[in-house]
């Protein structure tokens, strides 16, 4: 079982730190709510070598027909 989550700190957090307003805060899912806190999977950005490597295997390629 997952643990519960801390709502009033959540909400705090939403409304004093992010400055949302209640409905927007409610509006969030908590995947959402954790991003915009810094929360979670802290993965790096892409790197240059990535970046290619995708390139290379997706290319654009010009539309064609109409």
């Amino acid at each position: 079982m997952s643990p519960a989550l801390d709502w009033p700190a959540l909400l705090r957090a939403g409304l004093q730190v992010l400055r949302l307003f209640p409905r927007d805060f409610w509006d969030l899912t908590p995947a959402e709510l954790s991003l915009m806190l810094g929360l979670g999977d802290q993965s790096a950005p892409m790197g240059r070598a990535r970046f290619l490597a995708l390139a290379a295997a997706h290319p654009d390629t010009p539309a064609t027909g109409a």
